[in-house]
C-alpha cells in the first residue's frame, strides 16, 4: 500500500489511527509518507490535535446539550439599578473556561475547514500562475528570412508546437529535451514535442545528446528515431536522404520495415520503395557543419555596422545622453557619455552591478540583480520633448513596479519610467503641483515569450503635441494623450534602479530594482519619429 499526499485516502489513514482501527498497511504507508514529505507531517499533526482536542474537551458537548443552543440568551431584566444584578438564568450559562476552549476549538474548526477548502481550491480550481507549452528555443540565427504568411521569430524566443518556416538563411533550434537541429531554408519544420518534430522539406543537421536519445524527426517518406548520434537529413516531397556521422540511427515507416545506419552510412528513400545505401557524404552539408562559424562571423559583422552606426549617431546635436556600455572592467565605475555635442551631461556612475555579455559576444553589459544596483545620471536643463531609448533583456518581473529610467524622488515636472509585473510599460510625468500626474501604460507588452530576449524600448514624451508614446522594437505599442505640459527634467536619475528619498528604509513598494541586464541608452532632447525609432531599432538589433 503505498500513500499519496494531499490525497483522501491520506485522509483516511489518519482518521483510523486516531479511532484505533488502522491496519498495519495503513500504519506503514502512513510511517513511509511522514518521513519523506514535511507538508504531509505538519498536516498529521494538525489532524491529530483537533481530534485529541474534540475527543478531551467533554465538558464543551455537555454545555451544547442545554437548550437549542450552546450559549442560550440570559434574560433581561428591566430596571437593572446596580451593575452586579445578576439575570436569573446564570446557572444556564458556560463557565468562563468552558467558552474559551469552545472558542478555541471553533478556530481549530475554523483552520481545518480553511485547510480543506484550500486543498479542494488546489485540486479542482484553476492553477494560477505563468504556464507555457514552449518545447524549445531559437537560440541562433545567421541571415534568416522568414517565410511569406509565417510567424516572425526573434533569437532567444520560446518556441511552441507549430511550423518554422524559412526562405533562407540558417536557424538553430535546441530542443528542451537537448536534441540540436540547424535548419537551412528554404525548409518547413515543424515541432511536436520536445523530443519529435517533422520536416517536409529542408535540409537539418541533427545533433543528439544522451539524455535527448530517442529523438524522433519525421519526413514525408520515412521516420528517423535517433540512438545517440549526429546525423543530417535532406527532405523534399518525394526523397529523403539520412547521413549518419556519429552513432547510429533507426530509419522505416509503416510501408518499410525499420533498419539501422551506422556512422559513415546514408541511405535514400524514394516514395515506399527500401532505402539505398550509400555513403555518408559530410561535404553536402558543409553550410550547416559551418553554422557555429557563420554565426560568429555574423555577429562580428552586425558589431562592426553597429558601431559604425553610433558613430554617426553621436553627432546628433539632440543626443543628450548616449551610454554605449563599452571598456567595462571592476576597476571602471563610469559609462562615458559619447553624445559629442553634449558635454553637459557628464559620464554616468556605476553602483554594484555585475558585468556580463550584451546583444553580440564583443558587447558588454550590465547585470541588475540586487536592490544595490543601478546606474546614476546627473541631467541639467528643462525641455519640451524628451526621447529615452534602451537595450535591455529582462529576466524577470520581481517587483510591482521595475525601474527602467527613474527621476529620484517625486520631485515637479521628472518623470518614471518602468515596467509593471504584468508587463505593462508605464510613465508618470509628475506636474508642478503636488499630487498633479499622469500615467502613461500601454497593454501588456512583456509577454512571457520575451524574458530573456534583448528588446529595444522606447518612449517619446512629446510636450508640443501633447502625447506619450511606447515603442517596443521600432513597433509602437502605445499611444496617449498628454495632459501634462512642459517644462520636463531629470535631474539626479538612475537606471534599472529608484532612489526614493524615502529614507534608509524605503516601504517594500518603494523598492524598484530591474531584475535583467542593460547594454544601451540614449537620451534625445526632442521627439523622435515612428521613422526614427524605427531606424535606431535597425541600427542596434542583435540580428
Amino acid at each position: 500500500m503505498k500513500l499519496g499526499f494531499p490525497s483522501p485516502e491520506f485522509d483516511d489513514a489518519v482518521a483510523a489511527v486516531c479511532h484505533g482501527s488502522a491496519t498495519e498497511a495503513e500504519m506503514q504507508a502512513l510511517n513511509e509518507l511522514l518521513r519523506s514529505d514535511s507538508r504531509a507531517r505538519d498536516e498529521y499533526l494538525m489532524q491529530v490535535e483537533l481530534h485529541a482536542r474534540l475527543a478531551s474537551n467533554t465538558e464543551f458537548f455537555a454545555c451544547a446539550a442545554v437548550g437549542n443552543t450552546a450559549f442560550p440568551e440570559p434574560e433581561i431584566q428591566p430596571n437593572l439599578e446596580h451593575k452586579d444584578a445578576i439575570p436569573n438564568n446564570l446557572t444556564t450559562l458556560p463557565s468562563r473556561r468552558i467558552v474559551a476552549k469552545a472558542l478555541a476549538l471553533a478556530a481549530c474548526i475554523g483552520l481545518l475547514a480553511a485547510g480543506i477548502w484550500k486543498l479542494w481550491f488546489w485540486k479542482n480550481g484553476d492553477k494560477a500562475g505563468i504556464t507555457s507549452t514552449a518545447v524549445a528555443v531559437l537560440s541562433r540565427v545567421v541571415d534568416v528570412q522568414w517565410g511569406p504568411g509565417g510567424k516572425l521569430f526573434r533569437e532567444g524566443s520560446a518556441l511552441e508546437p507549430g511550423w518554422l518556416q524559412l526562405e533562407s538563411g540558417l536557424a538553430q533550434v535546441i530542443f528542451y529535451s537537448g536534441a540540436r537541429v540547424v535548419i537551412e531554408g528554404p525548409a518547413k519544420f515543424r515541432l511536436v514535442t520536445q523530443n519529435e518534430a517533422d520536416c517536409p522539406t529542408g535540409r537539418l543537421l541533427v545533433e543528439v545528446p544522451p539524455p535527448a536519445q530517442g529523438f524522433r524527426l519525421k519526413t514525408e517518406n520515412i521516420e528517423v528515431v535517433d540512438r545517440g548520434t549526429r546525423f543530417a537529413i535532406h527532405a523534399t516531397h518525394s526523397r529523403t536522404e539520412v547521413h549518419v556521422f556519429n552513432g547510429k540511427v533507426e530509419v522505416g515507416s509503416k510501408t518499410i520495415p525499420k533498419q539501422i545506419l551506422h556512422e559513415g552510412e546514408a541511405a535514400v528513400v524514394a516514395g515506399n520503395t527500401p532505402p539505398q545505401r550509400m555513403a555518408a557524404m559530410a561535404a553536402a552539408f558543409s553550410s550547416l557543419f559551418d553554422f557555429q562559424e557563420r554565426s560568429l562571423a555574423y555577429e562580428a559583422l552586425r558589431y562592426e555596422q553597429w558601431q559604425v552606426a553610433n558613430a554617426i549617431l553621436n553627432q546628433d546635436p539632440s543626443l543628450l545622453v548616449h551610454l554605449e556600455f563599452q571598456e567595462l572592467n571592476d576597476g571602471n565605475w563610469t559609462l562615458r557619455n559619447s553624445a559629442e555635442h553634449n558635454r553637459s551631461v557628464e559620464d554616468a556612475t556605476i553602483v554594484g552591478c555585475q558585468r556580463a555579455e550584451g546583444r553580440w559576444r564583443e558587447k558588454q553589459a550590465l547585470e541588475f540583480h540586487t536592490v544595490n544596483d543601478r546606474v546614476r545620471l546627473m541631467i541639467p536643463g528643462e525641455f519640451d520633448a524628451l526621447t529615452i531609448s534602451v537595450w535591455v533583456c529582462v529576466k524577470g518581473l520581481d517587483r510591482k513596479l521595475n525601474s527602467l529610467v527613474m527621476c529620484d524622488g517625486f520631485e515637479p515636472c521628472t518623470i518614471h519610467w518602468l515596467i509593471r509585473n504584468d508587463g505593462v510599460l508605464g510613465l508618470t510625468v509628475f506636474g508642478t503641483n503636488a499630487g498633479n500626474l499622469q500615467i502613461a501604460a500601454t497593454p501588456p507588452v512583456l509577454t512571457l515569450d520575451r524574458l530573456g530576449t534583448w528588446l529595444h524600448l522606447v518612449v517619446v514624451l512629446d510636450g508640443r503635441s501633447r502625447q506619450v508614446i511606447h515603442y517596443v522594437n521600432g513597433t509602437p505599442v502605445g499611444r496617449e494623450t498628454l495632459k501634462i505640459g512642459p517644462p520636463y527634467r531629470l535631474g539626479s536619475a538612475e537606471l534599472g534602479n529608484w532612489n526614493a528619498k524615502s529614507g534608509p528604509n524605503p516601504a517594500p513598494n518603494l523598492i524598484r530594482n530591474l531584475s535583467g541586464a542593460m547594454d544601451e541608452f540614449e537620451l534625445f532632447n526632442r521627439a523622435l519619429t515612428d521613422a526614427e525609432v524605427s531606424e535606431l531599432y535597425v541600427k542596434g538589433r542583435p540580428n
